[in-house]
């Protein structure tokens, strides 16, 4: 692996560096992602329960008792119902400020990914370009083209274009992954905004 990564000249540093931070913020996300799923209908199924048998200030006990990003919104909506009541505007602009802060981390971390999926091909090309050029100066010293004069040359085009799509194909592929999986919670989310709001402005606990 040593050997390899000399063949490929000075461009494999920066594409390196690509790769460690790609699997940082992949593993990064994998974790956040991990963390924060929760099974929304049995969340909300046993909050409205807890609401209708104890009351407003147990179901936001009963929030607190989870860890997910969504029991914190919906904690929102229930600390606002306390102060003003079935108002279905109020309940909106507080489950919407604390949307804005609780989802932020969905998107941590993906521009990150993005830049470098771009970046890593591109030093792979650089490092094409760097390794043709010394190829062919070393024709022109040599006055002959000789396989010998250019095969490292020719290496290092190869190897560097390798590994930078090498480490783009995959975080191109997570990236997509956790955009998918940002979207589909948000709307997890906005689904349970949604459904709260109706149960708290028609059944008025």
């Amino acid at each position: 692996m040593v050997a390899y990564f000399k063949s490929g000249g000075v461009y494999m540093w920066p594409l390196l560096g690509c790769l460690i931070i790609g699997a940082a913020y992949v593993i990064e996300r994998l974790i956040s992602y991990t963390l924060s799923k929760v099974d929304i209908k049995g969340f909300m199924s046993g909050l409205k329960t807890t609401i209708k048998k104890d009351g407003v200030d147990k179901g936001i006990d009963y929030c607190k008792s989870h860890r997910s990003p969504v029991a914190r919104i919906i904690e929102a909506g229930l600390v606002a119902y306390k102060k003003v009541g079935p108002q279905k505007d109020a309940l909106e602009e507080a489950i919407s400020n604390a949307g804005i802060t609780e989802l932020a981390f969905l998107e941590r971390g993906l521009p990150i990914l993005a830049a470098v999926s771009t970046v890593a091909p591109i030093i792979g090309f650089l490092g094409t370009v760097s390794g043709m050029i010394h190829a062919f100066q070393a024709v022109a010293i040599a006055g002959e083209v000789e396989a010998t004069l250019v095969a490292s040359g020719i290496s290092e085009a190869l190897v560097t274009t390798a590994v930078g799509l090498s480490i783009a194909f995959p975080v191109v592929a997570f990236h997509v992954y956790f955009t998918t999986q940002s979207n589909a919670y948000t709307r997890m989310t906005e689904s349970a905004a949604t459904e709260l709001i109706t149960f708290l402005v028609e059944e008025k606990p």
